[in-house]
């Protein structure tokens, strides 16, 4: 079982720095179609590539029958889906569209980093996420790398109106990360490919009312690919990590991403190496070695629970098998845990979210 449960933690770590790394080099990419694409409708396309590219793929991969597949979202996950999508999807972007037009860059660029500093908070404190005091101070230099990465050496003075939209924007982004991990059990593919087709549909809709053009079919078929590998497989890829280690450790790996970009810019673009990056990368290599390094165990209880993802039979899952079940591991069916109290190494996943 511990090679198993450690098998999970790293997947799930790995699956966040991955999506942070594509999420990350979307940023230089994007930059280099901002003089064909407005701003505004640029965002809304990114959504759309994402969401369109995720719906082809799981049309074709819902054909299969096999007992690999994920398991579909239910009923009662579509009230959290929804309010993810609502709160990270529609009023997000629009919030932080309203800021940056009003806002010094320099001042936005530091705001945003509160967006994984409030997914933290909230997951912690109103979620009930556990947490220790090495997983908070690697939360903070990691937030405290961010800072240092998008610092540009001066404040200036910004209008507080939009300085309150980026902060509700942030906030909302980080309602929308702890709303997905309610659902994270479900198919990756399918809750970020509606977050993407819903988000870009809105996106794109209140770019054009506000007067942008479609660009040439070139630079729209580039955005879509962006959109999908920087976005949609981003999303995937951190879905599967709110399944495996939850929001708040999800969250931290992910905030690596503008480094990555910043490297890529870097080696690529022609910008500067500042000595703010090279702060930002020894911060931020000691946040993810903390949370790396973590190592939490004790005796814990699980309640009776009843769902339905994609496993293997450890530990966690010694259930019984209808001759209807799909055969083979992984696979995914509807199965019940019982009453169980044991001890051994975990992370906040889909299985361990007990109080402490």
């Amino acid at each position: 079982m511990k090679d198993h449960l450690h098998r999970e933690r790293w997947t799930g770590a790995i699956t966040a720095l991955l999506s942070a790394f594509l999420f990350g080099a979307s940023t230089p990419l994007a930059k280099l179609l901002l003089p064909q694409v407005a701003p505004v409708l640029m965002a809304g396309l990114l959504y759309l590539g994402s969401g369109i590219g995720l719906g082809i793929y799981y049309f074709f991969q819902s054909r299969k029958a096999s007992g690999s597949q994920e398991a579909p979202l239910t009923r009662k996950d579509w009230p959290w889906l929804a309010g993810a999508i609502a709160a990270g999807g529609v009023v997000a972007p629009v919030l932080l569209m309203w800021g940056l037009a009003i806002t010094p860059a320099s001042h936005a660029s530091l705001l945003l980093n509160l967006e994984s500093v409030l997914t933290a908070l909230l997951a912690w404190f109103v979620f009930k996420e556990n947490f220790d005091v090495r997983i908070a101070i690697g939360m903070v230099f990691i937030a405290a790398g961010g800072v240092c990465l998008s610092w540009m050496g001066r404040w200036e003075l910004g209008v507080p109106w939009g300085s309150l939209a980026i902060i509700g924007a942030c906030l909302a982004w980080a309602i929308d990360n702890n709303l997905t991990r309610k659902v994270s059990a479900g198919d990756p593919v399918q809750i970020a490919g509606l977050k993407g087709l819903i988000a870009g549909s809105v996106n794109t809709g209140l770019a054009l009312v506000l007067g942008a053009k479609l660009p040439s079919l070139p630079a729209l078929l580039a955005t879509g690919a962006v959109g999908f590998l920087g976005y949609g497989l981003s999303l995937t890829l951190f879905v599967l990590a709110l399944r495996h280690i939850g929001t708040a450790r999800t969250g931290a790996y992910f905030s690596t991403a503008p480094f990555v970009g910043a490297v890529l810019s870097i080696l690529f673009l022609g910008d500067a190496l500042t000595l703010g990056f090279g702060i930002a990368a020894i911060c931020m290599g000691i946040g993810v070695y903390l949370h790396l390094s973590e190592r939490h165990e004790h005796a814990h209880h699980h309640e009776p629970m009843e769902h339905d993802h994609l496993h293997y039979h450890d530990e966690h899952h010694h259930h019984a098998h209808s001759p209807t079940d799909p055969v083979g591991e992984p696979h995914s069916h509807k199965h019940q845990h019982e009453e169980l109290t044991h001890s051994h190494p975990h992370y906040p996943d889909i299985h361990h979210r007990h109080s402490h």
